[in-house]
């Protein structure tokens, strides 16, 4: 028997996310850039709910393509806004449109996106060992930090509780608990 964080036995589409994507270290920026849109789309929301419209916002925002993105125009806006495969917040979506530019501003200025977030945490993932679900925190000093320089930067809709989501998502830290099979440590339980 396979053992998983409990959140993801809640759904087939959680267990596949969890076993195959989350926490799992990501270090292409272009990829980054669209797990911080779908995590500020999150907010307020579930994830399940992000999730399951994850194509539908791929094929909206033209594959996460920050270029594209950038360039998006009020006829743009109004046609996402009127897209039924997505979550239709106007807040959220101009959101991307501004988190594409200040990702862009970055690349012209040669700060590559993925190398200058995961400085944040050396390079690597910070492994940490919760036995439950409970002990996980919603935010921490580092996502605090990182909120703030995003905004700094010229991201938006952007907070500490957003950026730890998105932190969990793309492997900064790894918060599998103790006998998840995604954990690090996990050892089998004796039979």
């Amino acid at each position: 028997m396979i053992h998983r964080c409990l959140w993801a036995e809640k759904h087939p589409e959680l267990t596949a996310y969890h076993d195959d994507e989350w926490g799992t270290p990501l270090k292409d920026s272009k990829k980054l850039f669209e797990a911080i849109v779908l995590d500020c789309a999150q907010a307020g929301l579930s994830w399940f709910t992000i999730l399951r419209r994850r194509d539908g916002y791929r094929a909206a925002f033209d594959n996460f393509e920050p270029q594209k993105v950038a360039a998006y125009t009020e006829k743009d806006m109004e046609r996402l806004m009127a897209d039924e495969r997505i979550v239709k917040n106007e807040s959220k979506i101009r959101s991307a449109i501004e988190n594409a530019k200040a990702y862009c501003k970055m690349a012209d200025r040669g700060r590559d996106f993925s190398d200058w977030l995961w400085a944040f945490v050396d390079h690597k993932p910070i492994v940490h060992y919760y036995k439950t679900e409970k002990e996980i925190p919603s935010t921490t000093d580092l996502s605090d930090r990182i909120a703030k320089s995003l905004k700094r930067r010229g991201f938006t809709f952007i907070g500490s509780t957003n950026t730890y989501a998105f932190m969990q998502a793309v492997g900064m830290v790894n918060d599998h608990i103790l006998g998840c099979f995604r954990h690090p440590d996990y050892q089998e339980p004796d039979s």
